[in-house]
């Protein structure tokens, strides 16, 4: 599903169910709220991106403990998670799910542990976290950072209305 069919429907789901989307962005520099904000009437469904490029910034506004970081990388399970949790707790109560994404999207800080391509993704609901999973994407910069984007948002919509799997 392309991005703007699969905001779109994202947009529907959330409507009707009176909810509300955030977004905390690593590798993805905003571009998942830029997405979504690309839609007009996103203001109904849409409540906030954050771009935590640095580990400071995650640190300072997600609330991302430094020796998480410091013990798992900046690209880890254990970041994506504390970023998408950590949004979650700092919204008001009307956002009822976030996404983080936080990732090696090139061309350089790859590693042979984390190639570029690497990305690590964390869908959060007021149930708790859904899910926290990898991606390796192929690609220049641009290609991991869309691939990222509808990672993100297909595991949203796939929550939403998993029917329509």
């Amino acid at each position: 599903m392309t991005p703007p069919a699969l905001v779109t429907e994202i947009a529907t789901l959330l409507r009707a169910r009176g909810e509300r989307l955030a977004t905390a962005e690593s590798c993805t520099g905003g571009l998942i709220a830029a997405t979504c904000t690309d839609l007009a009437g996103s203001s109904d469904w849409f409540e906030r991106g954050v771009v935590t490029y640095s580990n400071e910034a995650k640190t300072e506004l997600l609330g991302v403990p430094k020796a998480l970081i410091d013990d798992h990388g900046a690209v880890s399970a254990q970041v994506a998670e504390a970023m998408a949790t950590g949004l979650l707790a700092r919204v008001p109560s009307t956002v009822h799910w976030t996404v983080a994404v936080t990732g090696v999207a090139g061309p350089g800080g790859g590693s042979a542990e984390k190639p570029v391509g690497t990305v690590w993704l964390a869908l959060a609901g007021r149930s708790g976290v859904l899910r926290v999973w990898c991606e390796r994407f192929d690609g220049d910069r641009r290609a991991v950072r869309v691939q990222t984007i509808e990672s993100g948002l297909n595991a949203l919509r796939r929550e939403l209305a998993p029917a329509s799997d």
